[in-house]
């Protein structure tokens, strides 16, 4: 050591650098004019470690020119190896919930001690640490087990950093691939927590010991924020295991990366439009039915569910371990307007009943006509909100109804009668002749059972026409009551499909972890 370090060695060193820069100088000034730029940019990009290198050069060669990569450096071979670990997140890239994947940008930080790499400061021009390629030194061969990444190992290899005492430090950086099992039970208002397991490839516990760097986990302090989750912590843990296979133990150190996905973007882009298009839906039972789109409303509303469904469907896994929440809220809209449509169904089935194709039974008449109307607080136009009556009321064909046909029914049964009194009185002669002297002629002979004949003829087809007006009256009345029970169950399904939208989202929002993550 002390020949390798001697004065005289820096000295001619330091000679020979002398001489060397003289003699540019002076070729510097005895080159030609058009040369001289030339020079200038090869004098400012020359490397300036060319004159202060030989002590870092002579280390160099007086640690590597016999050292072995394979060797691990310790003093005696039953001794473990200690490695401190630990990891800096850098940042997440990517949250793959369909492959379930976890990208991140992450430097490895593993420090251990190099017996073979030691040396005295002093000896050495005060070099005090130097960088060495890894494949010039033994390092530990640890990896991530549950790589995802195509070439497994995805470090960059960074140099080495030796100091004095033998302490070496390897921080590579890397895009990290790992597998993470996504829990989609509460999307979008979910934590995961994806682990990253590290440890030796071949080496076991005996031969190497990992220890967590820190106990608080991996180092977040430069973390950059990601735009869909926050990050909760990287915890660290070291575990020590003995499998069936072997009597050693074997380490790993294991990082659970804890994030939570960011709502504000699901819960206004999927969730309001939802809440709305159900609202859109419960806004169709306000429509009338003669205006025709009711049902056509109700199907495309079902539609543009289908299609939100299909939008979550896609960046979810195919897996059957979990359903979603918000699939779930969105199956029970879904389920709601599919319901919604067919109660329009048998809305604008009552609605265009009429008296020649159905009959109103009379539990359809006082549920829908009395009972229902009641608690809904629904009447009539010009009629007033009264009790359900205590039987079903009379069917209508057994009174007359206080219209036209009355009316003109009663004068005709008026007419029938004063004709069947005066008839009573008459003679029971066949015919009989007056002559009238006051106008100078004789009036035509009519016959008593003529004028009888004629006025039953008369009365007949008033009859008819009565009846006619009295069973039209009776058909727009069952049309009327069929319309009016369409109205009572259109307010019935508003009222109740209100209550279920109102339920379901209270539901999904109080059941989720946290609400809203801006």
């Amino acid at each position: 050591m002390a020949r390798r370090g001697g004065a005289a060695p820096v000295r001619r060193a330091e000679r020979r650098g002398a001489d060397m820069a003289g003699r540019a100088r002076r070729s510097l000034l005895a080159a030609p004019a058009g040369l001289l730029p030339l020079l200038l940019l090869l004098a400012l990009f020359w490397p300036r470690g060319v004159r202060c290198g030989y002590h870092e050069k002579r280390l160099l060669h007086h640690l590597l020119d016999h050292y072995n990569v394979l060797e691990r450096p310790v003093v005696n071979e039953s001794d473990p190896l200690q490695l401190s670990f630990g990891l800096t997140l850098m940042q997440i890239i990517d949250v793959d919930e369909k492959n379930q994947l976890l990208i991140t940008n992450i430097w490895l930080k593993l420090e251990w001690n190099d017996m073979n790499l030691r040396w005295n400061t002093s000896d050495f021009g005060g070099v005090k640490d130097l960088r060495v390629p890894p494949h010039r030194l033994w390092k530990p061969d640890v990896l991530m087990y549950n790589s995802a990444d195509e070439g497994f190992d995805s470090t960059y290899p960074t140099n080495v950093v030796v100091r004095n005492n033998g302490s070496c430090l390897y921080v590579p950086p890397g895009i990290f691939k790992s597998t993470c099992k996504i829990d989609i039970t509460w999307f979008p208002f979910d934590d995961q927590r994806c682990e990253m397991k590290f440890g030796s490839w071949t080496y076991d516990g005996y031969q190497l010991d990992l220890q967590l760097q820190d106990e608080g986990g991996g180092d977040i302090s430069s973390f950059v924020t990601n735009g869909e989750w926050e990050l909760i912590g990287v915890p660290g843990k070291r575990n020590e295991i003995y499998y069936n296979c072997c009597p050693e133990p074997y380490i790993d150190i294991t990082f659970a990366v804890v994030i939570r996905r960011k709502t504000l973007y699901y819960f206004f882009n999927l969730i309001v439009p939802c809440v709305l298009i159900a609202s859109m839906a419960l806004l169709g039972f306000t429509l009338p039915p003669d205006s025709g789109e009711k049902l056509s409303l109700g199907v495309t509303i079902l539609l543009s569910l289908t299609v939100f469904l299909n939008m979550v469907a896609e960046t979810m896994p195919a897996t059957s371990d979990a359903v979603p929440l918000l699939g779930t809220y969105f199956n029970c809209i879904m389920f709601m307007v599919a319901s919604s449509v067919v109660s329009t169904i048998l809305i604008l089935n009552y609605h265009h009943r009429h008296a020649d194709t159905h009959e109103m039974s009379d539990w359809i008449r006082c549920v829908f006509l009395y009972w229902l109307p009641w608690i809904l607080r629904m009447s009539r136009p010009g009629s007033a909100t009264t009790p359900p009556p205590a039987r079903a009321p009379a069917p209508p064909d057994l009174e007359l109804r206080e219209r036209s046909s009355k009316s003109l029914l009663a004068n005709v049964l008026d007419i029938d009668d004063d004709f069947r009194h005066a008839h009573a009185q008459q003679p029971p002669c066949c015919r009989y002749y007056r002559s009238g002297e006051e106008n100078g002629a004789g009036l035509a002979a009519h016959s008593c059972f003529g004028v009888d004949y004629e006025l039953s003829l008369i009365l007949k087809e008033l009859r008819v026409i009565t009846d006619q007006m009295r069973k039209d009256d009776e058909d727009a009345d069952i049309s009327r009551d069929w319309k009016f029970a369409a109205m009572v169950v259109d307010r019935l399904c508003l009222i109740i499909f209100t209550l279920f939208t109102i339920i379901a989202t209270l539901a999904v929002l109080l059941s989720a972890p946290h609400i809203m993550v801006s």
